[in-house]
């Protein structure tokens, strides 16, 4: 830049041949001289300016006086061909100069004084001509690049001259183009459009486009450009309705499509389609151009188009019409309220919850009434993600700058911290009837309780008193009966489909309540197979002690194994098992089923999903994100589209409805059956579309109307090499990973039998988009015209009469959790490991809620290590507040598993920390299968300023546990709760910093004088360096309002730990590290859990390297990898959008025109004519999926 700035003085300065041209008509015009000599210097001034860049560059050079002599000259001639070259000069410089020169030209006022010359001109009788084509062609260049320009045309009357211009010389079509053009400029203004709509423009431009032409194609162009630009404005829509012009741009277009059999007018084709898809923004619009038969039209001649890749453009502009004018359906639900309901002990005053409780009966909550494809859902959509990290629009949030202060208390504990019990569970459904299976019967969670209750003080005080107590003594009053595996009958496991749980009758009248012990064990239900199944043997054999087994689908249609042989000594799930144990096993399916009996959910399941009774290992195998297919989600749109062009080839049968237990369940051979009544399930109705395409609706969670993620669910009746697409309508967020390369996992019950028993990531043609079902304002915040989302996916089952199950992410029930704990509890090692679970709380439905302490016991009685058992500090860790987010538990599974190893640098952890860890802060959401909030209808992850001990027990008494740690000096070093996270990838944090929360809200950085220590971002790096799946600069350490009420946020503001975290994990995969390109699994998030402990015991070596003389073998990385780093050089990168890129092609996020960015005006007003082949590149490349 310096250099031609140089080069452009010493032009200057040289006195060149233009400069001095310059001058002298720069003298003739403070001289008045003869016209003459003004004609003759600016026509020396074209001809230099036509031929020589270098000329150009000088008259638009910095420092420059040439523009502004021109146009005083300008402004100032009378001479018609002075005028002329003036105006050739202007074009020659703005046309090669790009939006530089044009908006050089604007800011020396060169609008003002053409638009005056316009006007000035149009005064002569006839006008002339050629002064009329280049004043035109020059403003329709230079007026994008001003900002005002249409409020100037509109003040100097220039509307009406251009617009009269075309009227009288429609056959001239030199002067018509460049009218043309700079109409289209004037039409970006609304009040200009709304303006030359009343004059008749939107008539004038039919009588210029028409039926398929070869000549003056151009002016063709620009007129569709031209009226596309006029119909944005409700106003000429309405009016190009009334007088039929959709009905007759579809004819237009219908037979430029047939004759353009050489794809050489695709602009003219797109040109047609802008222009019907601008007059389909409004509602009469969208109602004429179904009238017309525009949907078959449009979806005939794309699918016409598809064998042509460089008419993408079309076939992406046609779909975004359709899918704008298919009309909006109702969410075939009599509710958007969740299937079950559980009466809170408290209704909130205010809020979403109480919102609900306060909704009259009659309102019907699906649709509005007035939800009939209004203009309103044109308004792009601006969604927020509801997670503890993202901001659409940083600036409009408030930022905490608050110092973080350790809790002091004044005199007494703030608030009670003793554990309340719930309130009695609410009396469910006594008549429920599920498969001949006696449903739960209704307990009170009140029974007979023990008088004595644990306090925080109590669970506080053991950690530091009674330290020779081993923990065997401990548990020792707790009787705890842990059932042994048993040995399992091949015949019997094979033929497993589930196990159901059944209560013994209850001989109590009905309506009566009777008060129960608090054991609520169920034995299992005897179940005979009615069939005849000949290669099973008698139905007596033994699975449970003192029990028979219920016999499920798969021993009526038998088993495919892989080996055929009929003496096969050892069953396949002793196969498994002897693969899996490659050390102590948390997995104890007869242990699990003990468990789920105390299990309470809100519907009271009966049965247990097989991959819960069966467990998970992680698969041999690597599994890559799924390279998305070009096209593909264009592809299931034109699917879409078919439900209404070919409506008598939809089935549309319910198969599948939790909200009518009366339902038949098909008995074809070929229909899917599904099911949802397990722990965790989620599929509230399934509704078979096509032979072998089902449409699925999630619940919502429990006391809500939204937060539809999470699915867990069973499908059985399967074919094998048949593609079966799935098609999950309900989903409410913008955006999803599964656009980004997820996959939604599978688990097969035939290959678990056949020694691979894991969840897999499965499905093809998987995309997310935007439908046609439309969501209430009740359901969508009071924002109108708000419309779902559909996951799709493809799956080919590999069996025959398989019983499959599709999950979200890796499935966790709070079961699993309860079973892990207990073995965890069984196998350690009393002399060597201080392991304590507790009860921290109960839930809203009766449910416990763990609290785990582990550290290293002591040496011995002596008093030194007596007191290095008392002072060492509390690592404080919680997971699972959002039910959804099952990796999460993964995660900590991880951590819990490596805290209670044998590993040396485990030993060395515990032997640092005392680590009090809430595994599942929301145990009913997970139970109930809830995506996001727990019974109450919130998320408790804003609940943490003010929790409320009836309605947010687990955080009332999580932050109580905090509190008190902070009342007695014993403050935690590190706070962590575990998350997970739907659109971004690998594992990251979110820290609390003032300094980088004030950089990011302060215009100067370098003002902020705030000082900080910057200890925050030790563990992140750590991590950084340590675990694959970790990137540091996804991590954020900017506090948001917004975010005031979250777990980390009050934790460091309102309890004072400098070093609270959420760690997020992705539920789709890694794009950097060990993992890039990889989708990550149950092996990697148990692995970053592992590493997360290491990262801890490397933090206590930095932070008290003299106090504990660890071996450096422990760890593998250097100190000056991490101390480099521990300074705030710059803020961090905080992450305002979603970190993916959003699809360029038109189709794939909206289904209204403005969710998609119009071509900047401002590049393109004055280039009505780009090469095909530049049109074709630009539009195929944008198309791409």
């Amino acid at each position: 830049m310096s250099k031609l700035k140089v080069v452009s003085e010493k032009s200057l300065t040289n006195n060149s041949r233009v400069v001095g041209l310059l001058a002298q008509l720069e003298k003739i015009n403070t001289e008045s001289t003869e016209s003459d000599t003004a004609r003759h210097v600016t026509s020396k001034i074209l001809h230099l300016a036509q031929s020589q860049e270098k000329t150009r560059r000088e008259m638009t050079a910095k420092g420059s006086t040439g523009m502004e002599v021109l146009l005083s000259t300008l402004e100032n001639t009378k001479d018609l061909q002075t005028t002329l070259n003036i105006l050739s000069i202007l074009v020659e410089l703005v046309s090669a100069g790009g939006g530089r020169r044009a908006s050089f030209l604007v800011a020396k006022g060169g609008s003002q004084i053409l638009l005056q010359l316009l006007m000035n001109a149009s005064k002569e009788s006839p006008p002339n001509e050629e002064l009329m084509v280049q004043i035109h062609s020059i403003l329709a260049k230079i007026g994008p690049k001003d900002k005002k320009f249409g409020v100037k045309a509109r003040i100097n009357g220039t509307l009406t001259i251009t617009l009269n211009l075309v009227k009288q010389n429609l056959q001239n079509h030199r002067l018509v183009l460049p009218c043309l053009q700079l109409l289209r400029v004037y039409s970006a203004n609304s009040v200009n459009s709304v303006s030359l709509g009343k004059n008749g423009v939107v008539e004038l431009m039919f009588k210029i486009i028409g039926p398929f032409s070869k000549k003056n194609s151009g002016l063709m162009k620009v007129a569709l450009d031209t009226l596309a630009a006029l119909l944005k404005s409700k106003t000429n829509a309405r009016r190009a309705v009334d007088r039929g012009y959709v009905q007759v741009l579809l004819t237009i277009y219908v037979d430029w499509h047939r004759h353009d059999n050489r794809h050489r007018n695709m602009l003219i084709r797109k040109g047609i389609l802008q222009s019907l898809k601008s007059v389909t923004n409004i509602k009469l619009g969208r109602k004429a151009f179904i009238d017309a038969n525009g949907m078959k039209i449009l979806y005939n001649t794309s699918q016409e188009c598809l064998a042509v890749r460089t008419l993408d453009p079309l076939v992406n502009t046609s779909s975004l019409i359709m899918r704008k004018c298919f009309p909006k359906n109702r969410l075939p639900l009599p509710t958007i309220k969740s299937s079950f309901h559980f009466q809170l002990p408290v209704i909130p005053v205010t809020g979403p919850v109480a919102q609900l409780y306060n909704l009259p009966p009659e309102v019907d909550d699906v649709v509005d009434e007035s939800d009939d494809n209004d203009d309103i859902d044109l308004e792009a959509e601006n969604e927020t993600e509801n997670e503890d990290d993202l901001d659409q629009n940083f600036k409009d949030y408030d930022l905490i700058s608050k110092e973080p202060k350790p809790l002091v208390f004044e005199g007494k504990v703030r608030g009670p911290i003793v554990v309340p019990t719930a309130g009695e569970e609410t009396s469910g459904n006594s008549g429920n009837l599920r498969k001949g299976v006696v449903m739960k019967a209704n307990v009170s969670p009140k029974g007979d309780e023990d008088g004595k209750k644990r306090t925080f003080m109590d669970l506080a005080r053991e950690d530091i008193k009674d330290n020779d107590r081993t923990l065997q003594q401990q548990l020792g009053d707790q009787n705890r009966t842990i059932s042994s595996v048993h040995g399992l009958n091949n015949d019997i496991v094979k033929a497993l489909d589930r196990i159901t749980l059944q209560n013994i009758p209850s001989q109590t009248a009905p309506g009566f309540t009777a008060e129960m012990k608090k054991d609520y064990s169920l034995p299992l239900t005897v179940v005979t197979c009615a069939k005849a199944c000949p290669h099973m043997t008698a139905c007596g054999n033994v699975l449970f002690e003192g029990r028979t087994v219920q016999l499920g689908k798969l021993c009526c249609t038998g088993v495919e194994t892989e080996d055929d042989e009929d003496t096969e000594s050892t069953s396949s799930v002793e196969q498994a098992s002897v693969e899996v144990s490659d050390g102590p096993t948390l997995h104890d399916s007869d242990l699990y089923i003990e468990i789920v009996k105390n299990t309470k959910s809100v519907p009271e399941y009966s049965e247990v999903a097989y991959p819960d009774y069966f467990g998970h290992i992680p698969p041999p195998f690597k599994e890559p994100i799924l390279e998305r297919p070009y096209g593909v989600q264009r592809t299931k749109i034109a699917q879409d589209i078919e439900r209404l062009i070919h409506q008598s080839d939809i089935i549309d049968r319910v198969v599948y409805d939790l909200d009518n237990p009366n339902y038949t369940i098909p008995e074809e051979g070929d229909i899917l059956k599904f099911n949802s009544k397990f722990e965790s399930g989620n599929l509230r109705k399934v509704i078979q579309i096509r032979k072998n395409e089902y449409d699925l609706i999630l619940n919502s969670d429990i006391n809500s109307n939204h937060y539809h993620q999470w699915f867990y669910f069973e499908v059985s009746g399967m074919r094998p090499s048949i593609a079966y697409r799935f098609n999950i309508i309900n989903c409410e967020k913008s955006n999803s990973q599964f656009n980004y390369g997820m996959q939604p996992l599978m688990y097969s019950v035939q290959e678990a039998l056949n020694a691979r028993p894991w969840w897999t990531r499965v499905g093809t043609d998987i995309c997310y988009y935007k439908n046609h079902f439309s969501r209430s304002s009740v359901a969508a915040g009071g924002q109108k015209g708000k419309s779902y989302y559909t996951i799709t996916f493809t799956v080919n089952f590999p069996h025959k009469d398989d019983v499959c199950y599709f999950a979200y992410h890796y499935p966790y029930t709070y079961s699993t959790l309860q079973m892990h704990l207990q073995k965890l509890e069984s196998a350690h090692n009393p002399q060597q490991i201080y392991f304590r679970k507790d009860v921290l709380c109960e839930t809203l439905s009766g449910n416990s809620c763990p609290l785990v302490t582990i550290t290293a016991m002591p040496e011995s009685n002596y008093y030194e290590h007596i007191c290095q058992f008392r002072n060492r500090p509390y690592v404080f860790l919680s997971a699972r507040v959002h039910p959804g987010e099952t990796n999460a538990s993964w995660v900590m599974k991880g951590t819990l598993e490596y805290l209670m190893s044998n590993n040396p640098t485990a030993q060395s952890l515990r032997e640092c920390y005392i680590f009090k860890i809430v595994p599942m802060l929301n145990p009913d959401g997970v139970i109930n299968g809830n995506h996001r909030c727990s019974l109450s209808g919130e998320d408790l992850n804003r609940q943490w300023q003010s929790p409320n001990p009836d309605l947010h027990p687990t955080i009332y008494h999580a932050k109580g546990l905090l509190q008190y740690l902070a009342a007695v000096k014993r403050l935690p070093l590190v706070y962590c709760d575990y998350h997970g996270h739907s659109r971004k990838k690998n594992v990251f944090m979110y820290g609390c910093s003032i300094k980088e929360t004030v950089w990011h809200t302060s215009d100067n950085a370098t003002s902020c004088d705030v000082v900080e220590d910057v200890g925050y971002r030790t563990l992140p790096k750590i991590l950084s360096h340590i675990a694959p799946a970790f990137c540091m600069s996804s991590c954020s350490f900017v506090v948001e309002k917004s975010k005031e009420s979250t777990a980390r946020v009050v934790v460091w503001r309102e309890i004072g730990v400098q070093r609270s975290y959420t760690m997020e994990s992705t539920l789709c995969g890694c794009d950097q590290g060990k993992y890039k390109g990889l989708q990550i699994g149950t092996r990697e998030l148990e692995e970053m859990g592992a590493k997360f402990c290491v990262g801890l015991l490397r933090l206590k070596r930095l932070t008290s390297p003299l106090e504990y003389n660890m071996p450096s073998s422990l760890l593998d990385f250097e100190n000056d990898l991490i101390e480099s780093s521990c300074k705030v050089t710059s803020p961090t990168t905080y992450v305002l959008d979603e970190d993916e890129p959003r699809f360029l092609e038109e189709v794939d996020y909206s289904a209204e025109s403005n969710d998609e960015l119009d071509i900047e005006l401002a590049e393109n007003a004055g280039d009505y004519e780009p090469s095909a082949q530049e049109e074709v590149l630009s539009d195929s490349e944008s198309s791409r999926t």
